[in-house]
């Protein structure tokens, strides 16, 4: 769909009850006068249903989707298989083709969890990804049915999300820090914090443009679970004791990647604004809640 001169740019956010629909659905940063965002929960648009993602997305002739809605359990995933591939991969099939018959750009949100987790320098966006779970399997199966049945998209790759809405590992570290004054924290998993508001930024930057492709967008840095909490605390002000242990202290269902760090090429390659350093971000997170 064109957009006409001096019309604002209509996009349309699935998943608005989650972490990263919801700050996008409410964005008030830069420039969001210029914007038209509407965002979809669970309960408007069923994604999981052609027909209705058809019927929602002709109805408000958005320029651009920008599509969050996930199933995000991830241990749940590996019993769940049906579930998972129903609303990674059949529902993001069933965004592609509506977004496409009304001419829309589409921006998926996909994961870290396409890698194995075993590489020792930042995943690049070309690296052949390798999952290890269920939920990693059936995000790559979105990202495959993106850019077979969509021309215009975006694959935007992301780790380790925390914001002001729902659940995250920010929240959870305060919670359990202030009742319980310590907690254990693995060290042995290094990755890069993401901040919804930065995510947000970065998206609404892209679908502003024809860069088509695949992006890594977490924020710059690295560190490990057990480094995040520390810094969480000593943010906040806060003394917990924060003692590391090992990832096979915590055995959980689907294996959690060891290394999932993502280089920001083609950010860089495109021009676009870089995502600043995770520690930065979170001390801002801090501050707005």
């Amino acid at each position: 769909m064109t957009r006409a001169s001096g019309e604002r740019l209509r996009i349309l956010v699935t998943g608005a009850n989650g972490q990263l629909g919801r700050e996008l659905a409410l964005w008030d940063g830069p420039g969001a006068e210029q914007l038209e965002i509407r965002g979809f929960g669970r309960s408007e648009l069923d994604i999981t249903d052609l027909e209705q993602c058809r019927t929602v997305i002709q109805s408000f002739q958005p320029h651009a989707v920008i599509h969050c809605a996930a199933y995000t359990a991830v241990d749940q995933a590996e019993t769940d298989i049906d579930g998972s591939f129903r609303v990674n991969a059949a529902g993001t099939r069933n965004i592609a083709v509506a977004a496409r018959e009304v001419g829309a750009k589409l921006a998926y949100v996909s994961t870290d969890y396409v890698f194995d987790g075993t590489s020792e320098v930042p995943y690049n966006e070309y690296d052949i990804p390798k999952p290890r779970t269920i939920y990693g399997k059936s995000k790559l199966a979105g990202e495959q049915l993106v850019s077979t049945l969509h021309d215009r998209y975006f694959i935007v790759r992301t780790s380790w999300v925390y914001g002001p809405y729902g659940a995250n590992f920010v929240k959870t570290m305060l919670k359990v820090g202030a009742e319980r004054g310590a907690v254990k924290v693995v060290q042995d998993q290094i990755g890069s914090p993401t901040y919804t508001w930065d995510l947000a930024a970065m998206l609404l930057e892209l679908v502003h443009t024809d860069a088509y492709g695949i992006y890594h967008a977490s924020n710059s840095g690295t560190c490990s679970w057990y480094e995040f909490a520390v810094a969480i605390f000593e943010e906040q002000g806060m003394l917990v004791h924060t003692e590391p242990c090992t990832t096979a202290e915590f055995p959980r269902p689907a294996p959690r990647p060891a290394f999932s760090v993502m280089d920001h090429c083609a950010i860089r390659v495109n021009g676009l604004t870089p995502m600043r350093n995770w520690r930065e971000a979170l001390k801002d997170y801090l501050h707005r809640v």
